[in-house]
């Protein structure tokens, strides 16, 4: 019964499972165990159910019981396999292989297949924990078991290769880390693998051997057997490198005859074989050839960068060469690419990196051999090591340390040489030279084969001096053995080299040694500059030229100065400048601090004609060299040449500081007289005449130093002769004495025009003595005698000047004998053959056309052909001109030319041809033709509106340019009348008053020696008249009665002088003549319009406005009369009489030129009338219809502030426009500006680039004499500072406001009326004492009163009481009655002062005399209103209103302080807007019932609907008292509404104000 419920049980068990239903079977399982307790199958069922319900530790325990049971059983075990490989867990990891090793048991004799499975796993699992030996043992075992096959179909080879390759696989890439049992199995598989591939020569086979050598070259037990194999390879792959390269490696470690057939074959096949380079190299080196042995391992090392013994090696064959920076450079990639198993070889490389450190010098180099010393293992017992240690000691000067250390060698190894040696290049540091001397034969004797302790010896033999020279055991001796004994010493050659060219003199030899010394070290910069020196000096230039361009070749940028310098001089010297300068430029690169090469540079451009280039190049060696005169004196030269005269005049004269340089003194006064042509050209004669003199001072210092030289004497002649051009008045020169030939010789004299040409001539003829064959002095000296016969004052009747022509003539002709192809010889001749006195006009025309065919260049045939026009008939100059201009189009004679004949024709062209004249430079005819016709052109009224007359005088912008080229005309020719009056006329037209009353000044003194006394009577009038022009009215009348006085224009001119000079009875006396002279009705209306004037002067009215009232009846009144008539009017306050001449102005006259006065005399009228607003508008109205007037936006501008403060910002835009369009407005536009800005509130710190302080600034800057920009400086200062106080900021300009009033003061006492310049004083005045009072000093403002106070000024006595009493104020101190009485009075003595009733006003309400206080408003309100004061009258009304406004929001009873207060502000809103007087408004509602509705209404009007013109203030004021209505009311919504528009406006106070009422 029991036995069929297992089996029962079970079957329900493995059903269970089967279904998924695993705790099911558990229940049957365990039901089974019950029974049966050893149940098998039981618990294995238990053991997968537990698997599958995730229970490891129960399935364990099921599988481990089951398997005790029936350990042969393999279904347990499966079950522990499977269970292990699922969970991760370490124990279960650790149990696996046993599991696995017994399945492997198990299955062996039951089921091959799954044997080899489990196998596989065994030995992922062996690989996984690197368990290489039982990997090669499972893969052994698994292919033992593929092999045998247990009766099963024969063995699969190609599976069992399979298998031997997968171990081959696993085990190969950490070979060296395996036992060598792991690594016999792993050569087995090899083996196997090769014996069972059945095609060879294959890939496959192939790689399999590269594999196989691949892992015996890691073993180095192996070695013999992998040279096997690698032989094996070859004999089967001949065309594979790969065995090659691996014997190669082998080869590199070991001494073999095979090695060089190896490395051969290896190159046969790859000629780039790293490997094989190396491997020749290590050959070569072994073989002692280093060079090439340094070729092959620098190639091989391409291809092998991590070869440490290649670096190794490469370092010792360049410590061979000698070449020791090199060797470091090798010995530390040697050292980065040694590994841990090549201790030995870093070592070595280590003692080579020392040794290469020391040879190569210096004291870093000794630190980082020290530094080296201490990593290398045991160097302390080594005294080889510690006697480098002394070298580097040695090397950082510490003679101390070597001593000692080469004491202690020596005592301990007396027979080392490199000890004593050591102990004498210390002696040789201290200059002890024969104990130096006993040190080296010393180590000589002990290493006798040592190169470098005989190279010490005879290089120390060298030094010693000539006699150790001389000595040829001595040095020559040393110095071949050290070269016998390395052939590669390049010093020692080059020692021999120095040795064979100073002591023997044999230059081929010397030659040859430099050259091995060179070939060894191409560093070695004097071996080869010494090679190629003497390469040259033997002529074989192509031998120097060779190294040269060798060295060039293979040099890096900066480097190879030497061979660089001296090529570069080569190339300079045979004329290949562009190539010479290439090869400097180089080496400057190599040294940018060496003078001689930029010196050399320089000469290279300069050859060049690079001049600017040069001159760089020679200003740098300057300032390397300062010392240096050749390149100061090459930078003035070329500055010379470029035309720079000025510059190389003051580099000369650096020069001549140092000592007297003969070419310096040439270049000054040659430079001088340069710049003197170039003055004369521009007509500036006194500067002219002022570098002559300079120029004949420096040239006869020259010639003081060297008198034969004929270029001085040339030079001093031409500076002499140049003066021809200028007036005799100004040619007047100092002349040393020496020189000059006066007495005394020691002192200068001054010599006239005609001497300073004499001296010319003298300074010509000594040249001659010199050069007598010199074509050019004798035409110069020719010149000279044309000039002075030039500058005869009466030449017909002086015979000097037929003499001087006929020695003018003498000398040309000599000049062109000698050189007959000089076109201005015959020009010259030419000329002096046509003059006055000789008149040869046919050797002239001969001279001339000789002239022009002598030279083909148009710019040389222009002067010929001027000429001939001259000689020929006036039919043919015409044509002869346009010749002249086709070949020289800038040639200003052909152009005058031209304009003398269209003058002679009456041409249209004239002008324009005259224009042209002065346009190409200057010159007499042209500019006086010129000038000539721009005033005739302007004196001519009736052709103003015509196209000619805009475009010859408007748009050519005649007038300015004629005046300039007069000034240069009567500047040079100073007795031509006619140009001075014309000038000054000119001057007169461009308002240059002074100008002109100057120059016809001096034209009436021409012309009062002459006879021609209409022309003085002209001339007189001019100066007349430029004299009242420019306010010297005294001197105008005596100048004026000095004239016939028939002509009106005397008469009129004489009485205008007499008014202005205030003598008005004969002012009168002339006007009732002139009225009797006049001739039309016109004239007369002119006359009686003055006569008018004058008797208003006089205070006669009736009269005035008689005499005016009869020119306005006349049939054709003039203008000036109405003018005059409403001026009269306007002055007098009738504004009747103003309206009725001013409606009769506008009806008869039109036209742009009477537009400004027509628009300030309305405006004027409009302000009279008290219509404020309409002044601005009337002139906005005139600028609308006159864009293009600067006068008229001055005039807004000006108008704005004063009448309409609100459009200041406007008034501002307008005075920019005004500068921007005109000059002359323009700078008093831009004051207007400023002011305008002053009115708006523009300061810095509201906006720093355009605020009124840098407008004004910029206004007193153009206008420095103006009193009011002066004035208003001081508003804007003071505007400055108060914002400045009023954002806690500290003030920048205080203590300027009695130097500003100063000023103001200086300014006003010239070129304006007293009245207004008093006003301005005394609003300076009140502007300083307020500056004063705000910075805090009352005393300095009461002093600065005290001092203006007079008894005529009432105002200062006002100013002065204000600041007396502003303390008392503030102290709210009573005043006594007698007090307020005095200060009542001060105010009545200047009743027309509103802001002095406002004081008062304001001192009443102080005291508590609220009445008196609405008195004195109402008295400046009556006063502002008389005055036709806009901003007074609004003033008084606001103040008015805020004094009312008290006693209603303190709850004053009464009804009268309200009406007050509306009256005041009704009256204010009628003048314009005016928010102040809507918040007074919204005030008084506000205390008169704080919570109504009307009073939310109109502070809300206020805050959120602001005019654009309302301040800031007057919002947040407003903002105030509506939130504490709206606080009343407890509104949170609309509270909340002002916050946010508070915030958004940065009313920060408001918000805190919130948060307190919150609160």
């Amino acid at each position: 019964m029991a036995a069929k419920e297992v089996k029962s049980a079970l079957k329900n068990a493995r059903e269970a499972i089967k279904n998924k239903e695993y705790k099911e079977a558990l229940k049957h399982c365990k039901a089974v165990l019950k029974l049966e307790k050893n149940n098998y199958n039981a618990w294995v069922f238990i053991g997968v159910s537990a698997c599958e319900l995730d229970q490891p530790d129960q399935a364990q325990t099921a599988y481990r019981k089951a398997s005790e049971l029936e350990p042969e059983q393999p279904l347990a075990w499966q079950g522990l396999a499977n269970l292990y490989e699922k969970n991760n867990q370490a124990d279960f990891k650790a149990e696996l292989p046993s599991v696995y090793q017994k399945l492997v048991t198990l299955y062996e004799s039951s089921d091959i297949q799954k044997c080899c499975e489990v196998c596989k796993k065994l030995a992922d699992l062996f690989l996984e924990n690197k368990d290489y030996l039982q990997v090669a043992r499972t893969f052994r075992k698994l292919i033992q078991l593929k092999e045998d096959g247990r009766g099963e179909k024969a063995v699969d080879k190609g599976e069992v290769l399979q298998l031997w390759k997968q171990m081959i696989q696993l085990l190969a890439d950490s070979v060296e880390e395996q036992d060598n049992e792991t690594q016999q199995h792993l050569i087995t598989a090899f083996e196997k693998a090769m014996t069972l591939t059945d095609s060879v020569p294959s890939d496959g086979h192939k790689k399999l051997l590269i594999d196989y050598i691949s892992c015996l070259s890691k073993l180095q037990h192996e070695q013999l057997k992998t040279k096997e194999i690698c032989e094996t390879m070859l004999s089967l792959y001949p065309e594979q490198t790969f065995p090659l390269e691996e014997l190669g490696k082998w080869y590199l470690k070991t001494s073999d005859d095979e090695a060089a057939r190896c490395f051969t074959q290896l190159l046969d096949l790859d000629e780039n074989s790293g490997l094989g380079r190396i491997g020749f190299g290590v050959r070569a080196l072994e073989e002692g050839k280093y060079e090439e042995a340094i070729k092959h391992l620098a190639q091989g090392l391409k291809r092998m960068r991590s070869s440490t013994l290649a670096w190794y090696s490469l370092a010792q064959g360049q410590i061979k060469m000698h070449r020791y920076r090199d060797s470091v450079v090798s010995c530390n990639q040697g050292l980065k690419c040694c590994c841990a198993k090549e201790e030995e070889l870093r070592t070595k490389l280590l003692q080579l990196r020392l040794e290469a450190l020391l040879r190569s010098g210096g004291e870093q180099n000794a630190d980082e051999a020290l530094e080296t010393l201490s990593q290398i293992p045991h160097a302390d017992k080594d005294p080889v090591l510690m006697s480098f240690k002394g070298r580097a000691y040695l090397q950082k000067g510490s003679l101390d340390q070597v001593f000692q250390l080469s004491t202690e060698l020596l005592a301990s190894n007396p027979g080392l040489a490199d000890a004593v040696a050591l102990q004498g290049l210390a002696h040789l540091a201290k200059d002890e030279l024969q104990q130096a001397e006993q040190n080296f034969l010393k180590a000589v004797e002990l290493r006798p084969d040592s190169w470098e302790y005989y190279f010490l010896l005879g290089r120390l033999y060298w030094h010693m001096g000539k006699e150790s020279q001389r000595d040829k055991s001595k040095t020559q001796t040393h110095l071949l053995k050290a070269a016998k004994l390395d052939p590669f010493l390049g010093p020692a050659f080059r020692y021999l080299g120095h040795y064979y060219r100073e002591i023997t003199k044999d230059r081929v030899r010397a030659r040859g040694c430099y050259k091995r010394a060179f070939e060894l070290d191409n560093g070695d910069v004097e071996s080869g500059a010494a090679t190629v020196d003497l390469s040259m000096e033997q002529g074989d230039m192509d031998s120097a030229l060779e190294v040269l361009k060798a060295v060039t070749e293979k040099a890096t940028p900066g480097s190879a100065k030497w061979a660089w310098m001296r090529r570069g001089l080569y190339h300079l010297k045979i004329g290949q400048h562009s190539q010479a300068i290439a090869d400097l430029q180089a080496a400057l690169r190599a040294d940018p601090q060496d003078c001689i090469c930029w010196e050399c540079l320089g000469e290279a451009y300069l050859n060049r004609r690079s001049f600017t280039a040069a001159l760089k190049a020679f200003a740098r060696a300057h300032q390397l060299n300062q010392e240096s005169i050749y390149n100061l004196y090459q930078m003035a030269a070329i500055k010379q040449t470029l035309g720079k005269f000025k510059e190389a005049a003051s580099e000369y004269l650096q020069i001549i500081k140092r000592e007297e340089y003969v070419p310096a003194l040439k270049g000054l006064g040659e430079c001088h007289l340069a710049m003197a042509r170039a003055a004369l050209e521009d007509y500036l004669d006194g500067r002219a005449v002022d570098l002559i003199q300079e120029a004949i001072s420096y040239l006869f210092r020259a010639v003081r130093q060297r008198p034969d030289l004929s270029c001085l004497w040339k030079l001093l002649g031409d500076a002499c002769t140049a003066t021809h051009t200028v007036s005799p008045n100004r040619a007047r020169v100092l002349i040393p004495g020496t020189l000059s030939g006066l007495d005394p010789p020691d002192q200068e004299h001054t010599l006239t025009q005609t001497q300073v040409l004499k001296l010319g001539e003298r300074c010509y003829a000594q040249a001659l003595k010199l050069m007598a064959e010199a074509a050019n002095l004798w035409y110069d000296l020719g010149l000279n005698y044309y000039h002075q016969s030039s500058r005869l004052t009466s030449p017909e009747q002086d015979p000097e000047y037929k003499l001087l022509l006929e020695k003018s003539l003498q000398c040309v002709k000599k000049a062109v004998m000698l050189d007959s192809s000089n076109h201005s010889y015959w020009n010259a001749l030419g000329v002096v053959a046509m003059s006055k006195g000789i008149e040869n006009f046919a050797l002239a025309q001969h001279s001339f056309i000789k002239s022009v065919k002598m030279e083909a260049n148009v710019t040389l045939l222009r002067y010929g052909w001027i000429i001939i026009c001259i000689v020929l008939i006036t039919q043919l100059a015409h044509e002869a001109f346009k010749i002249a201009q086709s070949l020289e189009p800038l040639y200003v004679r052909c152009w005058i030319g031209q304009a003398l004949i269209a003058e002679t024709v009456g041409s249209y062209d004239t002008m324009d041809l005259f224009r042209h004249t002065t346009e190409l430079s200057t010159h007499t005819e042209g500019v006086k033709g010129y000038a000539f016709w721009v005033c005739s052109t302007l004196l001519d009224k009736s052709n103003r509106d015509s196209e000619l007359y805009r475009y010859n005088i408007i748009q050519m912008n005649a007038v300015s340019a004629a005046q300039v080229a007069l000034c240069k005309y009567t500047e040079r020719i100073q007795t031509d009348s006619g140009a001075f009056t014309m000038l000054g006329y000119l001057n007169e037209h461009l308002h240059l008053k002074k100008q002109a009353r100057q120059a016809y000044q001096r034209a009436a003194e021409l012309l009062r020696s002459s006879e021609q006394s209409e022309s003085l009577n002209f001339a007189l009038r001019n100066y007349a008249r430029a004299l009242c022009n420019t306010g010297q009215w005294d001197k105008a009348v005596r100048v004026y009665s000095s004239t016939p006085k028939e002509e009106l224009h005397d008469l009129t001119g004489l009485a205008l002088a007499c008014f202005r000079a205030g003598h008005l009875q004969d002012s009168l006396r002339a006007y009732e003549q002139a009225l009797t002279v006049a001739s039309s009705e016109k004239e007369k209306t002119y006359i009686l319009t003055a006569l008018a004037i004058l008797q208003h002067r006089q205070g006669c009215m009736d009269v005035a406005k008689t005499l005016l009232f009869k020119c306005s009846m006349l049939q054709e009144p003039a203008a000036e009369s109405l003018l005059s008539l409403c001026a009269l009017g306007l002055v007098h306050s009738d504004s009747t009489l103003a309206s009725a001449a001013l409606s009769e102005l506008l009806k008869r006259t039109s036209g742009q030129g009477t537009v400004e006065e027509r628009c300030i005399l309305t405006c004027t009228l409009l302000a009279l009338q008290g219509n404020y607003s309409a002044v601005q508008k009337e002139a906005a109205r005139a600028v609308h219809s006159n864009p293009g007037n600067p006068s008229l936006w001055a005039l807004l501008s000006r108008l704005v502030p004063q009448y309409y403060p609100r459009k200041a910002d406007g008034g501002a835009v307008a005075g920019s426009v005004a500068c921007l369009s005109s000059m002359t407005q323009g700078k008093k536009a831009l004051l207007f500006s400023g002011i305008n800005q002053l009115a708006s509130g523009r300061h810095s710190i509201e906006d720093k680039m355009r605020n009124a302080l840098k407008t004004i600034q910029t206004a007193v800057r153009l206008c420095p004499d103006d009193p009011a920009g002066w004035a208003a400086l001081m508003a804007a200062c003071h505007t400055e500072n108060t914002a400045r106080l009023l954002s806690s900021s500290a003030p920048r300009r205080e203590g300027l406001e009695r130097q500003l009033m100063t000023l103001v003061s200086e300014k006003g006492q010239y070129g304006r009326e007293r009245p207004l310049a008093r006003a301005l004083e005394a609003w300076a005045l009140q502007q300083a004492v307020s500056g004063l009072k705000q910075s805090g000093q009352p005393a300095e403002a009461e002093a600065i009163c005290k001092q203006a106070l007079s008894p005529e000024q009432p105002a200062v006595f006002l100013l002065l009481r204000q600041i007396q009493c502003e303390s008392l104020l503030l102290s709210r101190t009573t005043l006594p009655s007698s007090v307020l009485e005095q200060l009542s009075s001060a105010v009545l003595a200047n009743e027309a002062c509103v802001q002095a009733w406002h004081w008062l006003a304001e001192v009443y309400r102080l005291q508590g005399l609220l009445v008196q206080a609405v008195m004195a408003y109402r008295q400046s309100l009556q006063l502002a209103s008389q005055l036709g004061s806009f901003s007074g009258k609004v003033a008084s009304l606001l103040r008015l209103a805020l004094l009312a406004l008290g006693p209603c929001m303190a709850s004053v009873q009464g009804a009268e302080w309200k009406d007050l207060v509306l009256e005041a502000t009704t009256e204010a809103l009628k003048l314009g807007p005016c928010p102040i007087a809507l918040l007074i408004q919204a005030l008084l509602q506000f205390s008169i019932k704080m919570g109504a509705r009307e009073t939310r209404r109109l502070l809300e009007r206020i805050v959120y609907t602001p005019s654009p013109l309302q301040p800031e203030t007057v919002t947040s004021v407003a903002r105030w008292y509506l939130l504490r209505h709206l606080h009343a009311k407890d509104d949170h919504e609309l509270m909340d509404t002002l916050m946010d528009h508070a915030k958004a406006a940065g009313d920060s106070k408001l918000v805190e104000f919130h948060k307190q009422l919150s609160s």
